[in-house]
């Protein structure tokens, strides 16, 4: 249930000002460390400013989408909207600067087939990209832990393509004599996929955005859901729940209406700029990371060589107090 998931209590937030303060916060955090010294206009040039950050993101949240329509095996749109709720949710709290948004793409589209059970083995995700899949392979199954630890391993979504799958089968059921639920559906996906571009899912419930899908897709066929939402939707709700289900009905659709385009012509700048100040620690292709990769790996042989040895000096032990285990 959505009134106590995880989604709500730790990922549904006041408003984007909020939101803005997170990123702010987190981006501030990056610089800290990265370029204490530095003057305001040094840091400006040498590393991302919030809103090159911002602009960032929503490039990769379309690169996103674009890869998910043309995967195949064909994609649900469920795993769409998972994928992208796991990728708005990382940078809530990470700058780009410390991980690439495109390794962190690649790996939320890999969990989310996971999660919402569209079964994908690495070698034939990786099919779907270009150039070289052994490396984007490594790439996906390195972050792949990582990104479920900075999520805080909240890996339930509640999808709004699934809310809005439960109107649709609820007009059929209670109004089907009125209207042909299956008219609205196509627009009322087009508005969500639309709201995907924005973070409406990081301050709306699931049901506040398909209801806003649904309607406004009612709207543009020309059909009234006023009696089905007063009448038999919210049946018994009281005035107060009404007019705010109807204001923030009008929120997200104001938000959807009014997002801001994307500056493609700007993002190989940016991307650019970014080569030079990301954290080298956090780069697959560095010789920092590999190295650090390496020491990992060293350090787990070690810790496993240890529990073998004292294992072994376990069974020593019972054999001296109890004889041979299976004598002959």
């Amino acid at each position: 249930m959505f009134a106590s998931s995880t989604h709500l209590k730790f990922w549904t937030f006041s408003g984007e000002n909020e939101i803005k303060q997170l990123r702010a916060e987190t981006s501030e955090k990056y610089l800290a460390k990265h370029a204490s010294g530095l003057s305001e206009e040094e840091r400006a040039k040498e590393f991302l400013t919030q809103s090159e950050e911002r602009q960032l993101v929503r490039h990769f949240e379309y690169v996103l989408k674009e890869f998910c329509g043309k995967f195949q095996p064909p994609m649900p749109k469920c795993v769409v909207g998972t994928s992208l709720a796991f990728f708005k949710r990382f940078y809530v709290h990470n700058s780009v600067m410390d991980y690439h948004p495109r390794d962190i793409m690649l790996t939320c589209m890999y969990l989310s087939c996971k999660v919402e059970e569209f079964y994908v083995p690495i070698g034939q995700f990786v099919k779907n990209l270009k150039g070289d899949r052994e490396k984007f392979a490594d790439i996906i199954l390195g972050f792949e832990l990582l990104l479920m630890q900075k999520i805080h391993y909240h890996l339930t979504i509640h999808n709004s393509f699934r809310a809005l799958e439960g109107l649709l089968i609820d007009l059929k059921t209670r109004y089907k004599d009125h209207c042909d639920a299956e008219k609205l559906r196509k627009i009322a996906e087009e508005f969500i996929d639309q709201s995907l571009g924005t973070d409406a899912s990081l301050i709306f419930s699931p049901s506040q955005i398909a209801l806003s899908a649904l309607l406004a897709s009612s709207s543009k066929e020309g059909i009234n859901l006023d009696n089905y939402v007063t009448g038999t939707l919210l049946l018994g709700s009281s005035e107060d729940d009404l007019q705010k289900t109807i204001y923030q009905v009008k929120r997200i659709r104001y938000m959807i209406k009014n997002q801001e385009p994307l500056q493609r012509e700007l993002i190989q700048i940016i991307q650019k700029k970014l080569e030079k100040c990301r954290n080298q620690e956090n780069n697959p292709e560095s010789e920092i990371y590999k190295r650090k990769m390496e020491e990992m790996i060293d350090e787990d042989d070690e810790i496993r060589t240890q529990k073998r040895a004292k294992l072994n000096e376990g069974r020593e032990t019972d054999h001296e107090l109890f004889g041979p285990l299976n004598p002959i």
